[in-house]
């Protein structure tokens, strides 16, 4: 069974170790990689696993920018 389509807008948001996600697609070195997996490492750091087997070491302070699926229904009213 193939998995269902994600639904929603691409967004482009800030992230860091602490806000990260599972889906999140980032762009490094030119190429296009998205997290499938997170380990989370001593210090606040997080390693990110991609498909292929490659991985990104984020530490506490890191901030990179990703491109996310988000559903602006599911945002609530808090979101304008």
């Amino acid at each position: 069974m193939s998995p269902r389509p994600r639904m929603g807008v691409v967004v482009s948001v800030e992230i860091d170790a602490g806000t990260v996600r599972r889906g999140d697609q980032l762009m490094v070195g030119g190429q296009a990689f998205t997290v499938q997996d997170m380990t989370a490492l001593a210090g606040g750091g997080k390693r990110l696993h991609f498909g292929g087997g490659d991985s990104l070491t984020m530490t506490r302070t890191t901030v990179l920018w990703a491109a996310r699926v988000v559903d602006p229904r599911a945002m609530g009213r808090g979101f304008r």
